[in-house]
């Protein structure tokens, strides 16, 4: 993969300044979302239908989602840019395996993982290096395996920066993300709209695909 670009520095600088209030914020955060439960509980099925194998959760902040995703009948373990939210997610939940990374490249071989999950983790990604990660996503991903892309949705509006509370961040039309992970070699299972909640600001965009046609 090509060198990335210095966003990754600063996001993981980012997230460390901030990594135990979000993390407090982040616990108990799928409580109040039952269509967000949803497509991680359809993602699990479809992996568990596929057989068994290990999945990623990329992107895994504090852990909150690897471990709802464990409770799902995953074997799961979580990758972040963020030694600090790293420190905390060994920290809640001792019993996962939690590591320092970058999904842009990680040290695994080919066709390694049955799963991942990038649950709002690309969006902090300059869009023009979208494709990249996507391929190498493809490369981690046995035939057949399973990817979920959690993301803000652009609502009709081409993709767009706008002000995260962490640090710079992307919205991205459903369909042209789904067009890039089809280029990248994933069929499109379905997909999940859901409209801004209490004291959110956009639509979620989430998608389920499959390497593999």
């Amino acid at each position: 993969m090509t060198e990335p670009s210095s966003h990754l520095g600063s996001t993981a600088d980012a997230y460390d300044a901030v990594a135990r209030r979000y993390a407090d914020m982040a616990r108990d955060a799928l409580d109040a979302f039952p269509l967000d439960r949803a497509v991680l509980a359809a993602f699990a099925a479809y992996v568990q239908s596929a057989g068994a194998g290990p999945v990623a959760e990329l992107g895994c902040g504090p852990g909150q989602t690897t471990a709802h995703l464990r409770d799902l009948g995953l074997d799961v373990f979580g990758v972040d840019l963020s030694p600090v939210m790293i420190g905390l997610a060994r920290e809640a939940y001792p019993d996962l395996r939690f590591e320092v990374g970058s999904m842009h490249a990680l040290d695994l071989a080919d066709g390694a993982l049955n799963g991942i999950v990038s649950w709002y983790s690309l969006i902090h990604t300059p869009p023009e290096e979208i494709p990249a990660y996507l391929a190498e996503f493809g490369r981690l991903l046995a035939t057949g395996g399973h990817l979920l892309l959690g993301f803000f949705e652009s609502e009709g509006g081409p993709v767009s920066a706008f002000d995260h509370k962490v640090t710079t961040a992307y919205r991205w039309p459903i369909d042209e993300l789904a067009v890039l992970a089809g280029r990248a070699g994933f069929a499109e299972i379905g997909r999940m709209l859901r409209e801004p909640g209490e004291g959110e600001r956009f639509r979620r965009g989430h998608l389920v695909l499959r390497k593999g046609r």
